[in-house]
Parts: structure tokens; C-alpha cells; sequence
């Protein structure tokens, strides 16, 4: 059953803060692009919105036409069942894209859900394809993002084929705390964005086993777990279960 709220529109305002400037610049589309090509995409990220917690901002089916770069919030991505149930996908956070999914069909093939209050930039997609003919470097960074994309799905592909729930979930937190740290966020305390039945669903675990596996993690001081707020105590243990699934 769908608890997400889908009445209150999306909210499209003016982009006033220019890609040139943005603080995110390093983890989004622009790396490594020159001044003269950044001032180009400026041109092309003309539009924001503004996503509020539990709403879409696209749906399976709807037409391909944008991809968006979250620029404040988070998100989750998940596909339906035959039987209804949602199966989440993938957890994006700021400097990261959404709507690569898209691409093939002309149409999306997931639901791309807002966890907070969120805010994205838009990219039409076609403007973005005609822009990247004529700056290679914009190509080249475009493709590396889409690679980054499948070696990401290759990882979920390991955690659900060959690890252990402990293996699974200390690999989720260290990949999401190296995430956070690259934007300036600590590398020990988080907050998760995410309900542990949302973590289940994305790592192939039933909702009662993620929380015995929090606990355990806490009973042997690997974390500190109040509710939402994580405090990892020891990263060195918690990388010695995802090494350890890699040598098994």
C-alpha cells in the first residue's frame, strides 16, 4: 500500500543559483568543465524544484523529458511489484542525478521518491544531448556519471547475491557515511533519511532482521543507535564484515 502523499503539486520557481557557483559543483554534472562551458550549462539549468517529503517527482510511466540534479534533500527510487509492494532501488542525495532510468525508452521505469523536503535543478534532456555534440568535456563527464550509475548496481548486485544481513547492512552504512563525508558531513554521525523497512526492501532484508542486525551492531560497539541518529563507534570492524564477504 502507497502512503505517499501525491496531491500537492510540484512547486517550479526560478533557478537563481547558476551551476558556476553552485557549492555542489565538485559532486554534480560540471566537474572538470571549463568557465566558458560552465556558463553554457547555466543556460541549460534555467528551472528548480522544490519537492516535499513523501511527494514524486516522476512516476513509472511518465514521460522522459528532464534529468534533475538533487540539490538539497533526499530521495529514494523504487520500482512496484506484481503484487503492489514497492522494492526500492537506490537512496540519491545532494550532487547526485536522477532520470537516468529514462533514457532508453523515452520513459521512466521507476518512482523517484522525495524522503525530505528536497529541491532539484532540471536538465532537459535534449538540450543537454545537443550541448554535449559540442563540448566534449560536458560528454565525458556525462558518461562517466552514467558509469558511475552501473558499477553502483553492481555493488547492490553483490550485497543481495552473496553477503550475509550483518555483510549487507555494514556495507550500506559505510557506503552512505563515505557519501555524506564528501559533502562535508561527518564521517561517523548520521542521521538516516530512510526507515529501516525502506533499508530492508533496497538490501533484500525483512524489516525485523535489519533491526536485530542495528541492535546486534550496538551490542557489540560497532554503533550507536538512537532511533534515526547513528553514531558509527567502530568503522574498522564494520570494513572487516564487507572485507571479509569479499574474500568468502
Amino acid at each position: 500500500m502507497r502512503t505517499m502523499n501525491t496531491q500537492t503539486p510540484i512547486k517550479i520557481e526560478p533557478f537563481k543559483v547558476a551551476c558556476s557557483s553552485c557549492n555542489l559543483r565538485e559532486l554534480c554534472l560540471p566537474v572538470g568543465l571549463s568557465q566558458s562551458d560552465l556558463d553554457q550549462l547555466d543556460n541549460l539549468v534555467a528551472t528548480r524544484r522544490n519537492v516535499s517529503r513523501g511527494d514524486t517527482l516522476f512516476r513509472t510511466g511518465d514521460a522522459f523529458q528532464s534529468l534533475y540534479a538533487v540539490r538539497t534533500g533526499f530521495f529514494k527510487t523504487c520500482v512496484s511489484s506484481e503484487d503492489g509492494r514497492d522494492q526500492v532501488t537506490g537512496f540519491q542525495m545532494a550532487g547526485e542525478l536522477l532520470g537516468l532510468d529514462g533514457i532508453s525508452n523515452d520513459r521512466h521505469s521507476c518512482d523517484a521518491v522525495a524522503l525530505e523536503d528536497s529541491q532539484v535543478c532540471v536538465i532537459p534532456y535534449s538540450q543537454l544531448e545537443e550541448l554535449s555534440r559540442e563540448f566534449t568535456d560536458l560528454q565525458h563527464q556525462f558518461h562517466k556519471i552514467m558509469s558511475r550509475e552501473i558499477v553502483r548496481d553492481h555493488g547492490v548486485m553483490l550485497l543481495l547475491g552473496s553477503m550475509r544481513a550483518e555483510e549487507r547492512l555494514a556495507a550500506f552504512l559505510l557506503n552512505l557515511t563515505q557519501r555524506l563525508q564528501a559533502r562535508g558531513f561527518s564521517a561517523s554521525a548520521l542521521v538516516l533519511r530512510m526507515t529501516r523497512e525502506e533499508i530492508g526492501s533496497y538490501l533484500g532484508l525483512k524489516l525485523e532482521t535489519v533491526s536485530r542486525t542495528f541492535s546486534k551492531f550496538q551490542d557489540e560497539g560497532l554503533l550507536e543507535v538512537k532511533q534515526r541518529q547513528i553514531r558509527i563507534i567502530d568503522q574498522n570492524g564494520l570494513q572487516k564484515l564487507v572485507n571479509t564477504a569479499h574474500c568468502t
